[in-house]
Formats: C-alpha cells, sequence, structure tokens
C-alpha cells in the first residue's frame, strides 16, 4: 500500500537526522583523538614511526570507504566478532577520519616555518616541547580551514553507512521513499538537511577564521 507524505514522514527524516549529527561527531572526536597522534608521530624523528602511520594513511586513503565499512561489518565476523552496525559504523568511521585528519595535520605542522624550530631549538627547549609550545600552536590556525572541510565531508560521507543497514538521514530517506514512492519530494528534503547541517559549519569556519586571523585577504593589493 502507497503512503501520502505526511508530516510524519518528514519528522521522521529529522528523527533520523540526530544519528547522522552524532555519527558524524563521534567519528571526528575518536578520528581527532588518533588522528593527532598520527600526525605528530607522522612527523616524529624516528623514521619507524613515520613509516608506521604513513602506511596507516596510504592504506585508508588508498581504499574506499564503503570497502572500509563491510570490512568492518562483515569481515570482523569471520574473526568471531559479531558487531552491531552501530558499533561497525562507529569503527569504520573513526578510523577512516584519523587518517584524514592526520594527514591533514601532519601538513599544516610542516607549513609552520623550519625557523620556528631552529628558534626552539636555540632556546634549548627539547623536541615535545618545541612542539608543544611554539608549532603546534601556529599549526593549529592553519588547520581551521581543511579540517571543518573535511568534517563538512564527513557529514555527508556518513550516509555510506545506509549499506550496512544503519538507519540515519539517508537510509531514512530510502525507507520513506519505499513507502510513498515520491523519491524526488524525499530526497529533495534530504538534500535540504544535509545542507541545513553543513552551511553553517562553513560560516563558522570563516568567522572562526576571520577571529584568529588565518583568512587570506582578499582582492588585489592596495598600492
Amino acid at each position: 500500500m502507497i503512503r501520502e507524505f505526511s508530516s510524519s514522514e518528514l519528522l521522521f527524516l529529522l528523527r533520523q537526522t540526530q544519528w547522522t549529527v552524532v555519527l558524524s561527531l563521534i567519528a571526528f572526536a575518536g578520528g581527532g583523538l588518533v588522528g593527532f597522534v598520527v600526525a605528530v608521530l607522522r612527523v616524529a624523528p624516528q623514521a619507524p614511526l613515520r613509516w608506521l602511520t604513513a602506511g596507516y594513511i596510504r592504506l585508508f586513503q588508498g581504499t574506499p570507504l564503503l570497502m572500509q565499512l563491510f570490512l568492518a561489518y562483515f569481515g570482523l565476523g569471520l574473526w568471531g566478532l559479531r558487531l552491531d552496525p552501530w558499533t561497525a559504523v562507529t569503527i569504520g568511521f573513526t578510523a577512516y577520519s584519523a587518517a584524514f585528519l592526520g594527514d591533514i595535520w601532519r601538513g599544516c605542522i610542516e607549513a609552520v616555518p623550519r625557523t620556528q624550530w631552529e628558534a626552539g631549538r636555540a632556546l634549548a627547549l627539547s623536541y615535545p616541547l618545541i612542539l608543544g609550545l611554539v608549532v603546534l600552536p601556529q599549526a593549529m590556525r592553519i588547520a581551521i580551514p581543511p579540517t571543518v572541510g573535511f568534517l563538512v565531508q564527513l557529514i555527508k560521507g556518513t550516509s555510506l553507512a545506509a549499506i550496512i543497514g544503519f538507519v540515519e538521514l539517508t537510509r531514512a530517506g530510502q525507507l520513506v521513499t519505499n513507502a510513498t514512492f515520491r523519491p524526488m519530494l524525499v530526497y529533495l528534503i534530504v538534500a535540504a538537511i544535509y545542507f541545513a547541517l553543513c552551511w553553517p559549519l562553513s560560516l563558522a569556519s570563516q568567522a572562526l577564521e576571520r577571529r584568529l586571523g588565518v583568512a587570506a585577504p582578499r582582492g588585489p593589493p592596495r598600492l
């Protein structure tokens, strides 16, 4: 029986949006913690640590996220680990986020001029102190735009969780479409909700850039 699209279907989409938000926040927070360690080890003086983290980054950046989710959900089951969709997508997205955030932040650390490292050594600071007190505060400012950009991509990327049965916004849109046979209307609403989630992040990023003075000057230079 075909149902009419009504307020109940709209409310269902809005309720499932919370799981898109929750999954994005967990993946970003967990990926940020692991990614910070990856970024720091990626620029460590010890070559084996750099090789290990470089391999991790290349593995997750060089394989499709969809395949990573399949391996987290079905692959671990081959080893006797039965994971529910929620746990599987959390593990998959956290590992994925850590690889990308680690590489983004590694680039931001390396973007800090080498003279800052040399200045720290001139003050007889140890490597951890130079990194923590001199380099990372500057790298954090550089990291704002790409980090927010990745968060926006992560929110949209959570739609792939639907493939293993996790019900978030995209999966909810599929269920409503199957019940109402109104795909154009349903997916326009889904797209509008994604836009409402992502656009404020871009605005907040621009405001934060201006406040911290990291935004590039716009327009031609004044003579």
